[in-house]
């Protein structure tokens, strides 16, 4: 039947080299039969034999005995073997009886197996115990449980926090057990030795992948998600992990299946440093960052000599750009491994939190609308540098934006609903977030959840389709479930666990305790899914207050806490009851760093029994409900809920680089634009792309839609790095999360022959850069305002030709996930800045002609793609006020502040907004208030 694999170091699949999926391996031919390999998949064949093999099941488990029942009689007749009836009148009869005994006793022993191997297989408990006398019978009940436990091993075989898991997942890979010494035999071998595989260091420019070492050491590149699943987190040499199958580094150490060929065969325990430097390959692969900066100062000394070369020919045509030799970051980023050690790892830990990305994107935009609030005509919002403006990267990549969305409005929905059936919120404990399904895990159990809420597992799990949550509408209501927090992600989504429902202390322990402590606190300092929150932390995370100072709040220790929580504790149905009901308390969580003294432990353990609190503490907590470990591998793990999940942390530099982004947001003072390159001539180019506005391309044939995308992304960022890209930089730039050379390289090809041989160059360092004949409309927009600068007659009119290139937001439409690079760029604040500086020149030249129609049309051209410039309105309501018109004045004033009112980002006006429009029009609060009362 199907078991759990025996447990294996380094998790090697079971079976032996050569054997089959499904099959059976070369110890046939010693009679002997192996354990053979599941498919993950199942497949019709499976489906049919399950069912096959239920439906024989049934008749020999139930039907054989109502059979004997109903036509023979029950095991042991009374009057057929009585004593004296054996010893005189033995006959027919007697013997029948006999008989019928001896299939009632096969009958119990196959019912006896059946029962053994379907607890080994539910439970996942490994071999199955060993019936006595049953080798026969218990193999026919091992095969017949293990085809029909086959079809429900998403469901029944796994931990019991999977009911919340709303989309099927892939099993695990399993073994069918033919006989115990043979396993035990098997297992033993896995113990002793294992494969493994050197990543090689690059050659040129080509760096292996999983796909080519699956090729050339299984023969198939598919069965690169077998390697994948051996490494996926294990710490490697070099300090790093696999967490993305398209990222892997030279020097690594990779786990193989026992039949990887060309491969190195070592021990099982033998540390990966070792093996290393046992096998280390064509060349020693570096594993320290001095030996890669080594590799990045001679990279440099070999451009300074091609830069001396081309000097001495005298061919400027040759030299490389001086925006290059300005940049000395660009080189470093055209090191593959240094590029990867520098935005790689905040790519593994910033883009999968998911949420808190979100979370943390809506607060800064937030910051960034207040920043624009005070911007000065000449300068631009200040931008994040380094960590900081990778780390904004990795945000935009891995927010989910929707799946918040849904975790809020669906949630309010909940308790909105619940109120007005009078019905107390549930003890929520955990929620699993998916593609399609928001579920929540309540207790106790209720088959009756308001719709669109449904119930599954007997009402123990309440279920919000995904498809139902995008079509609901904002909800008034209260956040009844603030304290829900990420604690880490599943292979069907992101699980969250509630911190009130512990209702007692949260114990976290393990080598990367305050890494965890500093992710629940960012995610629940930003979530969207609370009102009134206030977080406590103990001995960590002052400077997260950058965050959200609102929120956050950091003490050196318990002491300091303790008399105000104990004082401020409630009741919990009285809490949740006042959250639905429009009368919330503020949300209240502690996260200690810090391990509690005993007396310490004993309060708290009293207060968060009592409290509609969280209280998450570090140390060896005796009076601990919950305990979340988090495990070297980086795996978090709640033993009383029973599951496991890939742990959402944020370690040290991650966390640093979040302070530094919103310290960056809270610079109001600004920076200059700086002055762009002069243009040749302002004649109509070959190639146009347009950027001021949805992205088009203008000057090619068309290209097939699905390729477009990702073709005008390249040629976007070529275009705004007239210096020239290296394509290792591309790569990791149009794919952050990894890719093959192989695609990489064909992707610029069908470039390169959609652009034309004119239009795409590569110098003598290998950069690609597009040629004279490819212009933006942003490089023209530019040129425009800048020869308005020197032209006090023609001003106006090339500023109104240059704001004639606006058509909307800057590359408006984009696909979600692309254009993340743009955070670590000047291009948008660039933009939003020089469009409304110059719709503001415009705009006071034509009041100063006495046109105010003029003006107005010049400002709302820049306001459709700098929408959220204050100084815009404020041109806009001074042009308006110019035409006196009220009624015309009116209608802006109220469009501004229904604006305001639901933008995403906050619903206030700057300051010296609302003080213009008191000037301008002193009425404009009632005219607000009873058109909100309407």
């Amino acid at each position: 039947m199907p078991t759990r694999e025996p447990a294996r170091p380094h998790g090697r699949p079971a079976g032996r080299p050569g054997g089959r999926p499904g099959g059976r391996t070369a110890g046939r031919a010693h009679g002997r039969h192996s354990p053979a390999r599941i498919p993950a998949r199942r497949g019709p064949g499976d489906v049919l034999a399950g069912l096959g093999a239920l439906v024989l099941l049934v008749a020999l488990v139930g039907g054989v005995p109502y059979a004997l029942l109903r036509f023979v009689g029950p095991p042991i007749d009374p009057e057929q073997f009585d004593v004296r009836t054996l010893l005189s009148q033995a006959g027919p009869s007697t013997i029948t009886a006999v008989l019928v005994l001896l299939v009632w006793l096969a009958w119990f022993q196959l019912f006896v197996c059946v029962l053994v191997e379907v607890y080994a297989g539910v439970r996942r408990v490994g071999m199955p115990a060993r019936v006595p006398l049953s080798g026969g019978t218990q193999a026919l009940a091992n095969k017949l449980v293990g085809a029909v436990l086959l079809l429900f091993t998403a469901g029944a075989m796994v931990a019991p926090f999977a009911k919340l898991a709303p989309a099927p997942v892939a099993p695990p890979v399993m073994t069918v057990a033919y006989s115990a010494p043979i396993v035990e035999k098997a297992t033993l071998d896995t113990q002793q030795t294992k494969k493994v595989y050197v990543v090689q260091p690059p050659h040129g420019r080509h760096h292996e992948s999983l796909w080519e070492i699956a090729e050339k050491c299984l023969g198939d590149g598919r069965r690169y998600h077998e390697i994948y699943r051996l490494n996926q987190a294990k710490e490697q040499p070099d300090g790093s992990r696999l967490r993305m199958a398209d990222l892997i580094r030279p020097g690594w150490v990779l786990d193989m299946p026992d039949d990887a060929r060309h491969t190195h065969t070592v021990p099982v325990g033998q540390p990966r440093e070792q093996t290393l430097r046992d096998h280390p390959g064509r060349a020693e692969v570096s594993r320290s960052v001095e030996q890669r900066a080594d590799r990045a100062e001679q990279k440099a000394e070999q451009k300074k000599d091609v830069e001396r070369r081309a000097e001495n020919r005298g061919g400027a045509k040759h030299r490389l750009p001086e925006q290059d030799r300005r940049l000395p970051e660009q080189e470093r980023r055209e090191q593959p491994v240094v590029r990867e050690a520098q935005s790689g790892e905040l790519m593994d830990y910033l883009a999968p939190a998911s949420l808190a990305a979100a979370g943390l994107l809506f607060v800064l935009s937030r910051r960034r609308r207040e920043q624009l609030w005070s911007r000065l005509p000449g300068r631009r919002v200040v931008r994040p540098h380094g960590d900081a403006a990778e780390a904004e990267i990795a945000l935009r990549l891995g927010g989910d934006a929707p799946g918040a969305r849904i975790l809020d409005i669906g949630l309010r929905l909940l308790g909105a609903e619940l109120a007005a059936r009078h019905r107390t919120p549930p003890t929520v404990y955990a929620a699993h977030l998916s593609a399609r399904t928001l579920d929540l895990w309540v207790h106790p159990p209720d088959p009756d959840p308001p719709a669109p809420w449904t119930a599954q597992d007997g009402g123990q799990v309440w279920r919000l389709p995904a498809h139902e949550g995008r079509l609901l509408e904002d909800q008034p209501g209260g956040a009844p479930y603030p304290g829900l927090v990420s604690i880490g992600v599943n292979a069907g989504g992101r699980v969250l666990v509630d911190l009130e429902a512990a209702q007692g202390l949260i114990n976290v322990r393990g080598p990367q305790t305050t890494a965890a402590l500093a992710a629940i606190a960012v995610e629940l300092a930003t979530n969207r899914w609370s009102d009134r929150m206030r977080v406590t932390l103990v001995g960590f995370g002052e400077e997260l207050t950058a965050i959200a100072p609102d929120r956050i709040r950091a003490v050196g220790g318990l002491a300091a806490v303790l008399p105000e929580l104990e004082a401020a504790a409630a009741p919990r149905e009285q809490v949740l009851t006042g959250r639905v009901t429009g009368s919330p308390r503020e949300a209240h969580y502690l996260l200690s760093a810090v391990a509690p003294t005993h007396e310490e432990a004993r309060r708290l353990a009293l207060l968060a029994r009592r409290d509609t609190a969280g209280y998450v503490v570090a140390g060896d907590i005796p009076h601990a409900t919950w305990t979340l470990e988090i495990t070297d591998d980086g795996k978090a793990r709640i033993a009383e809920l029973g599951f496991e999940v890939e742990a959402q942390l944020l370690p040290r530099r991650h966390y640093r680089a979040l302070v530094e982004l919103f310290r960056t947001a809270g610079r109001m003072e600004g920076e200059p634009i700086p002055e762009p390159e002069p243009l040749v001539g302002l004649h109509p180019p070959a190639v146009e792309i347009r950027l001021l506005g949805p992205v088009e391309v203008r000057g090619l044939r068309p290209l097939e839609e699905g390729r477009l995308a990702l073709a005008a992304e390249m040629l976007v960022y070529l275009a705004t790095h007239p210096g020239g890209v290296h394509p290792v930089v591309l790569g990791g730039v149009l794919w952050p999360r990894g890719v093959q050379d192989l695609v990489r390289d064909a992707t610029i090809a069908r470039v390169a022959e959609w652009l034309g041989p004119d239009h795409l160059l590569t110098d003598e360092a290998g950069r690609l850069r597009l040629g004279p004949e490819v212009r933006t409309d942003w490089m023209l927009f530019r040129e425009l305002v800048r020869r308005a600068r020197g032209d006090a007659m023609a001003r106006p009119v090339l500023l109104e030709k240059a704001l004639g290139l606006v058509r909307g937001p800057l590359l408006a439409g984009r696909p979600p996930g692309r254009y993340a690079w743009l955070a670590a760029e000047d291009l948008e604040y660039d933009v939003a800045a020089g469009v409304a500086d110059a719709a503001h020149q415009l705009c006071e030249l034509r009041l100063a002609q006495d046109r105010p129609d003029a003006a107005v049309a010049a400002v709302r051209q820049a306001l459709l793609l700098a929408a959220d410039d204050e100084g815009l309105w404020r041109d806009l309501l001074r042009a308006t006020h110019a035409t006196q018109d009220g009624v015309r004045l009116r209608a802006v004033v109220e469009g501004l502040t229904r604006r305001a009112a639901s933008h995403p980002y906050g619903g206030a006006l700057a300051p010296e907004t609302e003080a213009l429009i008191e000037e301008l029009l002193p009425t404009w609060r009632i005219h607000v208030v009873r058109e909100s009362s309407a």
